[in-house]
């Protein structure tokens, strides 16, 4: 009698067990981060942010002020300054859509993508084009930063450009050897000789552009 409990007894433990393993394949625990990251996909792909502004967003309108930045016939200071705010303007515009995109992948996807896809690439493209030309300019100013003029008879050395907008330049482009670069400017900025200070600086815009 004993013997014949005691597997009824084990014959429902494993019964129970049995159930018990059978639940569990098929019914899986979702985590709390596993719902949460299907929740943000589906929301992702019912909502794009920020679609029409990405729309209007464009890299086509440089030509005039790249125009300006290259023309030889002004001042070297407002030809720099020029290129910092084109160049600012363009970087700016690419991270926006490089940000919306890395946000939301699924606007790359979407019916009529392409055209917010081909403006993005043409402001990657622009701004690398832009950031090259800058660059080249920077450091053309930085390898004869100063010049000779004649003043009351005596030989003077001036600076080139403004020195501070010169630092700006570089600032924002942010070269690796952004540094050594300032500190080529400060060298330049020691060796100018003792004449007013608007004549210093380049206060009236500096000297004609050379490209």
């Amino acid at each position: 009698m004993f013997e014949v409990r005691m597997l009824r007894r084990l014959s429902a433990s494993s019964a129970v067990a049995l159930l018990l393993l059978s639940a569990s394949g098929c019914v899986k625990e979702i985590s709390s981060d596993e719902r949460l990251d299907r929740e943000t996909q589906n929301l992702a792909v019912k909502d794009a942010p920020g679609v029409s502004e990405l729309q209007k967003l464009t890299c086509d309108d440089t030509t005039d002020a790249l125009g300006k930045a290259r023309n030889v016939n002004r001042e070297e200071t407002e030809r720099l300054v020029d290129y910092i705010e084109l160049y600012s303007s363009l970087r700016k515009r690419t991270a926006m859509f490089e940000e919306a995109m890395n946000r939301n992948p699924d606007l790359s996807y979407r019916e009529g993508s392409q055209q917010i896809v081909n403006a993005k690439d043409n402001c990657v493209q622009q701004t690398a084009d832009v950031r090259v030309e800058f660059e080249t300019y920077v450091r053309e100013i930085i390898e004869v930063p100063t010049v000779q003029e004649i003043k009351g008879g005596n030989t003077v050395t001036i600076a080139r450009l403004d020195f501070n907008t010169l630092r700006q330049a570089i600032e924002t482009l942010e070269p690796d050897d952004k540094e050594a670069l300032l500190n080529r400017v400060t060298s330049a900025e020691k060796k100018v000789s003792a004449t007013p200070a608007s004549e210093e600086s380049g206060g009236s815009g500096g000297r004609k552009g050379r490209k």
